[in-house]
């Protein structure tokens, strides 16, 4: 699927590629007078607030469990990890557009992009992440061993996303309407998966039609580790497997097929 050429153009650029990530890291929080803080104080509010308002003041609970902070966690478990999704797919979608002077200036790997959409979206996602997991320590909620499950289903997230944000991208700098339509398409997906609301109080005949959204098995996976303490379904996650690996084969096609034209394009 990735040519041995490709990973060692990557080793061979990795400082362009690190280097990159750092540029927009600080660029990020240039002129602000707290600096990288924000980084933590973001997400923590994020995390005071859905635990607040609908742990305290709502009053909130999923269906089956006593916990005053199940819904809490089932929420931030949800929207953290989308957010991660969502972050992939919106900056890969672009990436070729806003580096346009870059790809006709400098000689580099252009599967180096790719790499520094996940690797800048994976630092942001581990700052927020990170401190949720500490709210989960001390609150009592730490799910224990299982937690390491989260790291395969964090790896499919990001191949899924990776994927077919790489297929928007190059699709993207043909036909501009791809990314427009995406952005209001993946407004719809956020409320078609069981993200703010459990699959349980779906009608009987609307669930079966989950199987047919990747997102709903990635995100309940991560919420059966986080909320319920348990190994995700592995089973269920194998659709979501397939697809990730077919749009990885597909944008990789695409984009080795169309990476000239590309340059012309932009």
């Amino acid at each position: 699927m990735i040519r041995a050429s490709m990973l060692r153009a990557l080793w061979t650029y990795r400082g362009f590629v690190l280097g990159s990530v750092k540029r927009e890291f600080q660029a990020k929080y240039r002129n602000t007078m707290l600096g990288a803080a924000w980084t933590v104080l973001n997400p923590l509010a994020m995390v005071l607030v859905y635990t607040v308002i609908f742990a305290q003041v709502m009053k909130s609970k999923l269906p089956g469990v006593d916990s005053s902070l199940a819904y809490s966690i089932y929420l931030c478990a949800g929207v953290l990890t989308w957010g991660l999704f969502a972050e992939i797919t919106a900056r890969a979608q672009s990436m070729f557009l806003e580096q346009a002077n870059l790809l006709k200036k400098i000689s580099f790997p252009r599967i180096a992009l790719p790499v520094i959409v996940v690797l800048n979206a994976g630092l942001n996602f581990a700052i927020i992440f990170g401190i949720f997991t500490a709210f989960l320590i001390v609150s009592g909620n730490f799910p224990g061993w299982v937690f390491l499950a989260v790291i395969p289903v964090l790896l499919l997230q990001i191949a899924f996303a990776i994927g077919l944000g790489l297929v928007l991208g190059v699709l993207n700098v043909f036909f501009r309407d791809v990314g427009q339509f995406f952005a209001i398409f993946i407004q719809f997906w956020f409320w078609l998966t069981p993200i703010v609301y459990p699959a349980s109080i779906l009608p009987e005949p609307v669930r079966p039609l989950l199987a047919w959204n990747p997102m709903a098995a990635i995100i309940g996976a991560y919420q059966d580790v986080l909320v319920s303490g348990r190994a995700p379904h592995w089973a269920g996650l194998l659709p979501a497997l397939v697809c990730a690996i077919l749009l990885c084969m597909l944008g990789l096609q695409l984009f080795r097929k169309r990476a000239g034209e590309m340059v012309d394009e932009l």
